[in-house]
């Protein structure tokens, strides 16, 4: 989204005080923006917003939008949910070990080096440390507690429910990264919190998320008039995929109410797909590109990258890292990553059609083990002017109408509806020109497994569902973690100490320790 040159301003002092402070959530409350001089308007609530948004994506993407490329680069999703764990194989023409810790959970050797080259480039520090987030949360909670009290003259009831709205989805969106990330997290939600507190249980952070977000979530649009808002900022979509997501993380690790929260996730998606007007639907493959450029009908939630705004996730990207040879460079120089052949098999079999094939690989050698291997999902718009083709023009998908969809089938097998789920992920399916899924029980719940494997690779999901569906004990494609290390937290990522500082009651993630 573009700022305009106040909106900046405004974020400019927002950030600067928020990373002055020295509490323990390193959170200072912006009383120049909080006070009865600001909250006056609703170009006031908007600003204010768009600042939101800005955090968010400096939270997840590249922090810093003035840096050359190689420095200040973030990938949080590509690490986070795409390379851990994964099955795949590192081109060693490129020295990117990396890639091999990430795989292999090796995250002690992903810390050891903090004068290393790829750690300065990754800014890995920033996978240990959270105050990003609670910068999001922080505004968030100021931003619910202040907009009721904008006049109702310069700010109508509707349009103060949706701004309430969008804060609350971010707080509970980004809540919902950090229970991924590290399980249990601080929990707050009114504004100006400074007191040391202690961690909340994951699953409790995550009933709260969900009960919040219950209570406002109708009050957020299907979509937007102005397209530039598409996806890119909290729609009734975004919403109820979030709504299912957290479910189905709750299901995981609540397992004895789990039928409960496979029903909410039902509930949800039969409003997701049946109740939108029609403002969400899946594109055919021919529109590849509109769908991962972003701001499309299928988009629930994205992170807006526009070259035009000199918005740019630099190399830290999921196409970086699978793209073809290009340029000046060798054959065996891209991508950095292959798949395995049995991975690739599995999901894609030789025997039954299926035109993502061919649309989003090299159909000829998608199940090769080496440097011919690519990926043209996310071969959208590439900037021809830099020197390895790093800056391409797409936006970040976090939430798409397919993954909702898969979410829904997903719930529905494992309540045993079967000719249910099978119809709902038919929907994916038919639209890739696949046949309908054929299993029964546990045969299904494996099909749905990899069918989300198949649609949603790249798109950061890979570690958080092998993850939630406990896969992770029995993995056939890598990485395979035992009970007691699971148990353990061996899924997490550390915390790092500097967040013990002024916190007495904090405790680090032990199985890092």
């Amino acid at each position: 989204m573009k700022l305009s040159f106040s909106n900046i301003l405004r974020l400019l002092i927002l950030v600067t005080l928020l990373t002055g402070c020295k509490k323990f959530l390193n959170i200072d409350p912006p009383s120049n923006l909080s006070g009865n001089n600001f909250w006056r308007t609703k170009a006031d609530v908007e600003a204010f917003t768009n600042g939101n948004y800005e955090l968010l994506r400096e939270s997840i993407t590249r922090p810093d939008l003035t840096a050359g490329a190689g420095d200040g680069e973030f990938p949080y999703f590509l690490f986070e949910g795409d390379l851990r764990g994964a099955p795949v194989i590192r081109n060693t023409n490129w020295d990117r070990t990396y890639i091999d810790w990430l795989k292999n959970n090796d995250l002690r050797a992903f810390f050891s080096n903090p004068n290393g080259y790829w750690y300065g480039i990754w800014n890995m520090t920033r996978f240990s440390v959270w105050d990003q987030f609670y910068k999001v949360i922080g505004s968030a909670n100021i931003a619910v507690d202040r907009i009721p009290d904008v006049p109702d003259a310069t700010l109508g009831g509707t349009a103060k429910k949706q701004y309430i709205a969008e804060a609350v989805f971010l707080r509970n969106f980004v809540y919902f990264l950090m229970v991924r990330q590290w399980g249990d997290v601080i929990y707050y939600t009114k504004p100006y919190t400074t007191e040391a507190l202690p961690r909340t249980k994951m699953v409790q952070v995550l009933k709260n998320c969900v009960a919040d977000m219950n209570a406002v979530y109708q009050d957020l649009p299907w979509t937007y008039e102005n397209p530039v808002y598409v996806a890119v900022r909290a729609m009734r979509g975004s919403a109820l995929a979030l709504l299912m997501h957290m479910n189905m993380w709750l299901a995981a690790f609540d397992g004895a109410n789990a039928p409960g929260y496979y029903q909410e996730v039902v509930k949800y998606g039969k409003e997701l797909v049946e109740q939108n007007g029609g403002n969400y639907q899946l594109l055919p493959l021919s529109r590849t590109p509109e769908i991962f450029k972003g701001r499309s009908k299928e988009g629930l939630f994205e992170i807006p990258q526009n070259k035009n705004y000199n918005e740019s996730f630099g190399w830290g990207t999921y196409y970086d890292h699978t793209k073809k040879p290009i340029q000046n460079f060798t054959s065996s120089s891209y991508p950095y990553i292959f798949y395995t052949k049995k991975f690739m098999e599995d999901i894609y079999p030789q025997n039954i059609n299926d035109n993502r094939k061919s649309v989003w690989y090299d159909a000829g050698t998608m199940y090769n083990e080496n440097y011919t291997f690519y990926i043209k999902k996310f071969l959208i718009s590439v900037d021809e002017n830099s020197p390895d083709n790093a800056a391409f023009d797409a936006s970040q998908t976090v939430f798409r109408y397919s993954d909702a969809i898969l979410l829904y089938g997903e719930a529905l097998a494992e309540l045993g509806e079967d000719a249910e789920a099978k119809r709902i992920t038919g929907l994916v399916r038919a639209r890739a020109g696949a046949p309908e899924l054929d299993g029964e029980g546990q045969k299904l719940k494996d099909q749905i497994y990899l069918e989300r494997c198949r649609e949603l690779m790249g798109e950061g999901h890979w570690w958080f569902d092998l993850v939630r569906t406990k896969r992770i004990l029995n993995n056939p494609y890598g990485y395979t973690a035992t009970l007691s290390q699971f148990l353990n937290g061996c899924w997490t990522w550390p915390i790092n100490k500097n967040a013990t500082t002024n916190n007495p009651y904090l405790t680090l993630n032990t199985y890092w320790q």
